[in-house]
């Protein structure tokens, strides 16, 4: 009787599970469940974006006195509103220096401190709901406090003109990346748009030395896959790809290579996401190359002016869209190439023209986290792609520079 109870039972807890099993769908989370779920997350763990260019678009709006950043900014996909509807908890501002001015108009060096100017004083404008960071200890502060915390990021290394002495004011100022190069190869550094199949110099070795000692992160988007592969060797600490996707899904120069993120997680490193459309998706990135060719062909033929603006308006409204969704494959493409503890997000918002659908502005950070979650993603991996990986690699470089200037004393001391 005992055994034939047994088997009624097992028989029984079948059926429940199959019962269950045809009818899941009525219990699947709504999208607005995903992204309540993925603001509880964003309660307990500080959204950290690696890369937004607001400081260069409010020095173009003719500075901090002509735009409130307090009030909702049609026109730009960053302020204060919208990154309190997005939980951001940590923004990089990029203190992004033009490569023209190598050739013409301020030093870069002069350029790079009027904008870390910027955004110190911008910080200082909103303390009620902005701060200053230095450190991964700051972050945690802040997010502690309710604040957002402001941390610096140099898009391009020419603005130390060649100088460590530069270099070491730098991190004096509270600057903790610096994005190697721009667009354009310095004499130590080759960017992606260069075909030379150089990377760094013997100079470029010692940048990246000098800039473990400081703490400094070594920022590698914008670089070509050689000086990537040359300074994941030489880095004594963890490199970043602040705003940078997988090359993989979008063959774009700008992108990481596998063979270059094969290298990334035992380096300590992570890839930062950038939201770009053409670095997201193949087809606009295909389309976009298209555009060049374009021209030159309609202005071959003889095309008047206003014929080709015609023709390009009409060319662009053709144009493909790249999504939310295809910026979560490159999460989840990351993900199996690096590891959850080696992905994160570097929006690229207000540097970039085009956003994805779903990813207008800084607010929508939340819908993206809850587009992971519907994949499957645990709340785990999502605190360490949303904020902890990147809070990680701040301390190891912290860790790094700290026991590389002990060992420095020491051995004065043994002199």
């Amino acid at each position: 009787m005992e055994e034939w109870n047994a088997a009624t039972l097992r028989r029984l807890k079948l059926w429940v599970l199959a019962v269950f099993l045809s009818t899941a769908p009525s219990f699947r989370l709504s999208a607005q469940d995903y992204r309540a779920q993925a603001l509880r997350i964003l309660k307990a763990v500080p959204l950290i974006d690696g890369h937004n260019d607001i400081p260069d678009a409010i020095r173009e709006r003719g500075g901090l006195d002509s735009v409130d950043f307090a009030v909702p900014q049609p026109k730009l996909m960053t302020d204060i509103p919208k990154l309190r509807a997005g939980a951001v908890g940590g923004q990089f501002w990029a203190a992004y220096v033009p490569v023209t001015t190598m050739d013409s108009g301020p030093h870069p060096a002069v350029y790079a401190l009027e904008q870390i100017d910027l955004i110190k004083r911008l910080c200082a404008k909103y303390p009620r709901d902005l701060a200053m960071a230095y450190s991964a200890a700051d972050v945690e502060r802040n997010f502690a406090a309710g604040k957002i915390s402001c941390l610096i990021g140099i898009e391009g290394g020419h603005a130390i003109e060649n100088s460590l002495g530069a270099l070491r004011m730098f991190a004096a100022l509270g600057v903790r990346y610096i994005t190697l190069t721009h667009w354009r190869s310095l004499s130590w550094a080759t960017a992606s748009t260069d075909t030379a199949r150089r990377g760094l110099s013997a100079f470029g070795r010692e940048v990246v030395h000098e800039m473990n000692r400081l703490g400094i992160l070594v920022d590698l988007s914008h670089v070509n896959d050689g000086t990537m592969s040359d300074a994941l060797h030489a880095a004594r600490a963890p490199v970043m790809f602040s705003h940078s996707s997988a090359r993989a899904l979008s063959h774009h120069s700008r992108n990481v290579p596998d063979s270059i993120l094969r290298l990334v997680a035992p380096n300590g490193g992570i890839v930062m996401v950038n939201f770009n459309p053409g670095f997201v998706s193949e087809a606009v990135r295909v389309y976009e190359d298209s555009l060049e060719p374009r021209v030159r062909a309609l202005k071959a033929a003889g095309t008047d002016t206003a014929a080709i603006r015609d023709s390009l308006r009409t060319w662009r409204a053709r144009a493909p869209k790249a999504t939310l969704q295809q910026v979560a494959d490159h999460i989840d493409y990351l993900r199996r190439v690096v590891g959850a503890d080696h992905v994160g997000l570097g929006s690229d918002f207000d540097g970039i023209t085009e956003v994805p659908v779903g990813l207008e502005d800084v607010s929508k950070f939340p819908d993206l986290i809850a587009e992971l979650l519907r994949r499957g993603w645990s709340e785990q991996d999502l605190r360490k792609v949303a904020g902890m990986n990147v809070l990680r690699v701040l301390r190891d470089a912290e860790r790094v520079a700290t026991e590389g200037n002990a060992k420095a004393r020491r051995t004065d001391a043994q002199r």
